[in-house]
């Protein structure tokens, strides 16, 4: 897993309450039991027409959000059904974290296990960045900007637990020790356990040796 220090993006706009997981990754694309090809189904009733070509309306398919690695998205993501397929298809799409003013408390708990940031805000500082969002909108919508800027980018700094946003304002975002650790080090909860290999491997041997945990007399 990729370790998650900062990340500064311009932000990708899917302002929509309640997005749920089957609306991230449908579950025809839950067939399979490993991350391959999961990222040509992220948002897929959404992404494509009915004959399958790109929708052009859609941010996934504008070229202005291409390369973008954070989701700007509305109240309570990822609710639904539990489904790893979810943050694996956002990861497959190089989206590393998801800003929202609330997260499902299953999807969350999925994204950390996987390199996904959910990034918690309050309401003030969303609104502030859906208005940014607005405001780029506008800026592309004139045939003569076609360029990105970094007037657009916000930071984040896991480190620091802090969202920078473009007028240089800090917010704090909220994570457990245990998923901001893992995070920092790109390592899952397997990868945890095994940084403890040498204590573990003591407690073996103590256990060998006094098999019912005493000193035989």
């Amino acid at each position: 897993m990729q370790p998650f220090s900062t990340l500064t993006s311009a932000l990708i706009p899917l302002l929509y309450n309640n997005i749920d997981t089957d609306q991230i990754i449908p579950a025809r694309y839950m067939k399979i039991t490993d991350k391959n090809g999961l990222g040509e189904g992220l948002f897929a009733r959404w992404r494509y027409l009915a004959d399958g070509s790109l929708n052009p309306n859609f941010p996934l398919n504008q070229p202005y959000y291409q390369g973008r690695q954070i989701l700007l998205a509305g109240d309570n993501f990822g609710c639904g059904s539990s489904r790893e397929h979810a943050p694996w298809a956002l990861a497959a799409c190089n989206i590393r974290a998801v800003i929202s003013t609330s997260f499902a408390d299953i999807f969350r708990n999925n994204a950390l296990k996987n390199g996904l940031l959910p990034v918690q805000v309050d309401k003030e500082t969303h609104h502030k960045l859906v208005s940014l969002a607005g405001e780029e909108e506008k800026f592309f919508s004139n045939a003569k900007n076609k360029s990105n800027s970094n007037d657009w980018q916000v930071t984040i700094d896991l480190a620091s637990q802090t969202l920078t946003l473009p007028d240089r304002s800090k917010v704090f975002f909220p994570i457990e020790s245990f998923h901001k650790t893992c995070l920092l080090k790109g390592i899952d909860s397997i990868g945890y356990i095994l940084e403890f290999t040498p204590q573990i491997e003591s407690y073996e041997q103590s256990e060998r040796a006094y098999p019912y945990g005493v000193k035989k007399i």
